[in-house]
């Protein structure tokens, strides 16, 4: 039973709003940015108005928080589904295509913006946090486990493939190529994992 079916009639409309609320702060996000985007423009891109925005997220920051845990959520979710026969690389490879397809969705990378102001936000945020370690501790489990079965260069640091893995997810080369070439984003996916896990070198 999803969690919809446990709440009354109100509670739902409560949370089908939020749900809209931050699907609003993630275009938002991806658009404007975070020092750029006020209440106002989530509110007006939601069709509600500010005082009834504000029954759902009391600030900005909070709002942005939210965004952001329900996207690691959502990277937990998705390789907790994963086929348990994958290996610790093919599994790297699959969640690193996931969070590709939900940035050209208009959705939004792994890592805060290079904003100090909004790390500092972030890591204030426990919630956030909490998750994030939690997602963090998963993929560098795999980073290693991928190293000892020689997928990965174990002569690499694993903190260089991790924070360089992460990196990926929030290339802006992604946008670019959206933008301003052909390609479909079916390619675009297939090139960067391409790039991100065999460099420039000729497909094998």
């Amino acid at each position: 039973m999803s969690i919809f079916g446990k709440l009354s009639f109100k509670d739902q409309a409560f949370k089908l709003r939020e749900n809209a609320i931050l699907d609003a702060a993630t275009s938002v996000l991806g658009t404007k940015g975070y020092d750029l985007m006020t209440m106002d423009d989530v509110a007006g891109a939601v069709g509600i108005s500010k005082p009834s925005l504000y029954k759902h997220f009391k600030s900005k920051e909070d709002l942005v928080g939210e965004a952001l845990i329900r996207l690691i959520d959502g990277a937990v979710d998705y390789l907790a589904q994963l086929d348990a026969a994958l290996s610790p690389k093919n599994k790297l490879a699959a969640l690193l295509e996931w969070a590709l397809r939900v940035r050209l969705d208009g959705g939004l990378p792994f890592l805060p913006s290079t904003s100090a102001h909004v790390r500092d936000m972030l890591m204030r945020n426990l919630k956030y946090v909490t998750r994030v370690l939690k997602l963090n501790g998963q993929i560098e489990k795999l980073v290693l486990a991928a190293q000892k079965s020689g997928e990965l260069d174990a002569a690499l640091p694993s903190d260089v493939i991790l924070f360089s893995y992460y990196a990926r997810t929030c290339d802006p080369a992604v946008e670019y190529l959206q933008r301003f070439s052909k390609m479909s984003n079916e390619d675009i996916v297939r090139h960067m994992l391409q790039v991100a896990f065999d460099g420039f070198h000729p497909a094998r």
